[in-house]
C-alpha cells in the first residue's frame, strides 16, 4: 500500500528532547500511530535488523525509504530533530505552500469575495 497518512502535529518540544536520530525515528512511528512492530516494517520493505540498526544509528537510512517513514506516519519527527541538531529554531520553521493549498486558499478568498459583492455573509 503507498498511501500516505494525515498530517500529524509534532509539538518542538517533543522533537527537542529526543537525544538520538533513532529516538526521533520511534517518535515519529508513535506518532503515526505505530508501535515499532511488523506492520510499519512491512509498510516500509524494510526487515526488523534493518529497522533496529536505523534507530541505534549503526546504518544510514537512505533518503526514499526515509521519506516514506515519514509519509506513512504522517510528521516529520526525524528532520525536525536533525534540524534542531543543526541549531535550527523549530518554533521558527514553517512549510511552504504546496500548489494545492494555494489554489484552495485562493479559491477560499475568491468565494469570500464574490459572496461580499452580493451581500451574501460569509
Amino acid at each position: 500500500m503507498n498511501q500516505l497518512s494525515l498530517p500529524v502535529e509534532v509539538r518542538p518540544d517533543e522533537v527537542m528532547r529526543k537525544q538520538s536520530l533513532g529516538a526521533a525515528i520511534e517518535l515519529c512511528a508513535e506518532l503515526g500511530g505505530f508501535a515499532l512492530d511488523k506492520t510499519l516494517q512491512q509498510e516500509l520493505e524494510v526487515d526488523k535488523a534493518q529497522f533496529s540498526r536505523w534507530q541505534s544509528g549503526t546504518e544510514g537510512v537512505q533518503w526514499a525509504k526515509f521519506t516514506k517513514l515519514m509519509d506513512k506516519c504522517g510528521n516529520d519527527a526525524p528532520v525536525l530533530w536533525m534540524l534542531h541538531q543543526r541549531g535550527y529554531d523549530l518554533h521558527s520553521l514553517r512549510r511552504r505552500e504546496t500548489d494545492v493549498e494555494r489554489e484552495n486558499r485562493l479559491l477560499r478568498e475568491e468565494v469570500l469575495a464574490l459572496r461580499r459583492v452580493i451581500g451574501r455573509p460569509a
